[in-house]
């Protein structure tokens, strides 16, 4: 049976709403999921007219009742949050409203996995700016995520683009911290997030590659000691765990083995060791996926392009493979 789904539409100033609609218009949500679209309806039948799209859009009183749904060609269901008037926003503008909108329905889908209602969610491209402007401080999703589902200190983002995985031990810290976070326990941590995260969305025996920190690997410690004292002993610790690990490489070496096949997954020591990397090989196409949490969520890796917004020419690959690797690892999780 195909996992039960929230599709989030994401700041409604964005183009996730366009994007939502343009890939319902393609029939590409239910081939994945039972899909229940989550956002104010009149936001999203304004998404119709910008695409172009005819399908019916049918609200459900309770969220329950997707699951008494059938798949019907050309009708979407919806959780209607009536919480956006159109008139009250510009489409390509930061908006406290669109902000708060996107806050609450990030609250609704969390809520809604905790209750068993949904197996996970995919939300389309927020706005931080607009989060903060409409009262959500939050420093990131994934803190969210690991406080409401009590995960404090052990998620982390994941991105997937054509086949790699990559996740990182360090994420959003100042370049000036990262060696304080890097110990052996930590490192670990990170290789066995990525291995995980792997095995839920069905790869028995991944392969994990591990970036170095210093350049050239530290040059056997004349470049920098990190290598030898802290993440080749995670690396043989993961090994003594049944793990397949790689490394370490240097990261621009890493990359290159990476893209021709190596690896399943690339664990890097800081974030932008493989941002880089990952956007300058496909941005269009990048999904991120929140780890290590009790019920699947992803999203698009892109952001919510103002500047594009309400012209359709956004495009809908990146958010149907963060919609089909929800889904994966929303049934993993259930094995």
């Amino acid at each position: 049976m195909k996992p039960v789904l929230g599709i989030l539409l994401g700041d409604c100033c964005g183009v996730g709403p366009e994007i939502v609609a343009k890939l319902c218009k393609e029939e590409k949500l239910n081939k994945y999921c039972k899909p229940l679209i989550i956002g104010d309806k009149r936001i999203f039948e304004w998404a119709k007219g910008v695409v172009g799209a005819n399908f019916e859009i049918e609200t459900l009183e309770t969220a329950e009742a997707i699951r008494n749904t059938t798949d019907k060609e050309n009708i979407y269901y919806i959780l209607d949050q009536k919480n956006v008037n159109p008139a009250e926003i510009t489409v390509g503008k930061v908006s406290p409203i669109a902000g708060k909108a996107s806050g609450d329905m990030l609250m609704l889908a969390i809520d809604l996995c905790k209750n068993k209602i949904l197996d996970g969610f995919s939300f389309a491209p927020l706005n931080k700016a607009a989060m903060k402007e409409g009262g959500y401080k939050l420093e990131s999703e994934n803190k969210l995520f690991g406080e409401e589902f009590d995960r404090v200190g052990l998620t982390c983002e994941v991105n997937v683009l054509d086949g790699l995985w990559t996740s990182r031990v360090t994420s959003h810290v100042p370049v000036k911290d990262i060696v304080q976070y890097l110990t052996v326990d930590s490192i670990y941590n990170g290789i066995k997030l990525a291995y995980d995260t792997l095995k839920f969305s069905g790869n028995e025996n991944p392969t994990i590659g591990v970036a170095a920190l210093n350049p050239h690997g530290g040059e056997n410690g004349t470049c920098g000691r990190e290598e030898i004292e802290v993440i080749e002993p995670a690396i043989e610790k993961a090994r003594a765990n049944g793990m397949t690990v790689k490394g370490p490489y240097p990261a621009d070496i890493l990359f290159i083995k990476a893209f021709n096949g190596d690896f399943d997954a690339a664990v890097t020591m800081y974030h932008d060791q493989g941002q880089i990397a990952l956007k300058l090989k496909g941005f269009q196409y990048g999904v991120t996926v929140h780890a290590n949490l009790p019920v699947a969520i992803a999203t698009a890796a892109h952001g919510s392009a103002f500047d594009i917004a309400g012209k359709n020419i956004a495009t809908t690959d990146a958010m149907e493979n963060a919609v089909k690797m929800t889904a994966n690892i929303a049934m993993g999780l259930k094995k």
